[in-house]
């Protein structure tokens, strides 16, 4: 697999990058779980150097979950013991997880 750079994923895949620091920032989350289809996950640890490398977010933790991800109703139950306030779900639509406090985007 070729390295890409941020910006290369970013064309290929259309990650939405602004829409997540904006939502990142507007729910004042401090643990943030990234999930990835299996055709990004091989970028996953570049999405993850961007946004941690962000001087707005340089106090975030990023999780990423390498388990399987088949959509939006897949969301992984072991979520709630990693204690995360939200949720990106590259390539899946938004969906709400039960009446939680944990936002989905």
């Amino acid at each position: 697999m070729q390295i890409k750079t941020i910006e290369e994923i970013n064309e290929i895949y259309d990650l939405e990058l602004d829409k997540i620091v904006k939502t990142i920032k507007k729910n004042k989350a401090k643990r943030v779980l990234l999930q990835f289809p299996e055709g990004i996950k091989p970028y996953s640890t570049v999405v993850v150097d961007y946004l941690s490398g962000l001087k707005e977010l340089k106090n975030i933790e990023f999780f990423i979950w390498l388990g399987t991800c088949f959509g939006a109703c897949d969301v992984p139950l072991e979520v709630e013991r990693l204690g995360v306030d939200l949720i990106v779900q590259f390539g899946h639509s938004a969906w709400k997880f039960g009446d939680k406090k944990i936002k989905i985007i």
